[in-house]
C-alpha cells in the first residue's frame, strides 16, 4: 500500500513540477520576478554595507524571503483552484486518489521550486561579489526559509478551496505585494517609516526575513521561531475549514 502511494505521489509531483513551468503566471511571479529583481537590486546596492552585512549578503535571506513565500503561496493555491475548476479533484476521489497526496505533491513541487530559487540568488550573487557567508550559513538561511515557507503554503491552499482559478491567482497576488514591500523584503527595514515597521512586527512575512537575517548573525532567532509557529497554527486551521467547506 506504501508503495503504491509512493508511486501516486512520484507521478502526481512530476506533473506538478511540469506545470509550474507551462503556466506563465506561476513561471514569471514564482520565479523569473523574484530572481530578477533581486539581480538588479544587487547590481544596484549589493556591494553597500549595512550593518555589518554586505547588502547582497543581506539580500539572499529578504529577497530570499519573498522568493521562496511567492512559490509557495502561488502554486499550491493556484494548482488547488485550477484542478476545481476542472473537475479533477472529484475525479480524483472517484479513482481512489487519497486528496493528501495530491496536496503534498503541489507543497513539494513548490518547495523544490524555491530551492531553484534561493540557488539561483545565491550564485547571481556570488558571481557579483557581493556574497559573504559561509556556506553552513547559507545552508541554515536555505532550511529557515524553506521551512518558513510552510504558512504560507497552507494559506495558499485554503484560498485555492474557495475561489475559482482567476480571483485566487489575483488575491494571492494582491497579498502577496503589499506584505514583501510593508516587511522590508524588498527594502531595509531599517530605511521604512517608523509606521511600516511597527505593522512589519505583526507580519509574518517580515519574521521569516528577520529569522533568516539571524542565521547570518544579524539579530535574534526566538521571537521570530515563535511568531511563525503561531502562524503555522493558524494557517491549518484556516487550510482545513476552507477544505471542509469545499465544493470539489
Amino acid at each position: 500500500m506504501n508503495g503504491l502511494l509512493g508511486r501516486v505521489f512520484g507521478v502526481e509531483l512530476r506533473d506538478e513540477l511540469r506545470a509550474i513551468v507551462r503556466e506563465p503566471t506561476s513561471l514569471f511571479f514564482g520565479i523569473l520576478m523574484p530572481v530578477g529583481l533581486f539581480v538588479l537590486f544587487n547590481l544596484l546596492y549589493g556591494h553597500d554595507i549595512t550593518q555589518g552585512l554586505s547588502a547582497g549578503t543581506a539580500m539572499v535571506a529578504t529577497f530570499g524571503t519573498y522568493g521562496v513565500i511567492t512559490v509557495a503561496a502561488l502554486q499550491p493555491g493556484i494548482g488547488v483552484a485550477q484542478d476545481r475548476d476542472l473537475g479533477w479533484l472529484r475525479m480524483k476521489r472517484v479513482s481512489a486518489v487519497p486528496i493528501g497526496v495530491s496536496l503534498a505533491a503541489k507543497a513539494t513541487a513548490a518547495l523544490l521550486y524555491g530551492v531553484g530559487v534561493l540557488v539561483l540568488m545565491g550564485v547571481a550573487a556570488a558571481a557579483f561579489g557581493t556574497l559573504h557567508a559561509s556556506p553552513w550559513a547559507l545552508l541554515r538561511v536555505a532550511l529557515v526559509l524553506l521551512l518558513g515557507s510552510v504558512p504560507f503554503t497552507l494559506l495558499s491552499v485554503a484560498v485555492g478551496f474557495r475561489f475559482r482559478t482567476g480571483a485566487a491567482t489575483a488575491l494571492l497576488n494582491a497579498v502577496l505585494f503589499p506584505l514583501a514591500m510593508l516587511s522590508g523584503l524588498w527594502i531595509p527595514i531599517q530605511f521604512l517609516p517608523s509606521v511600516v515597521r511597527e505593522i512589519a512586527k505583526f507580519l509574518p512575512t517580515y519574521h521569516l526575513a528577520q529569522l533568516g537575517l539571524a542565521q547570518l548573525g544579524h539579530g535574534t532567532s526566538m521571537i521570530h521561531v515563535l511568531a511563525l509557529l503561531v502562524t503555522t497554527v493558524a494557517a491549518s486551521g484556516v487550510a482545513a475549514m476552507s477544505y471542509r467547506h469545499a465544493r470539489i
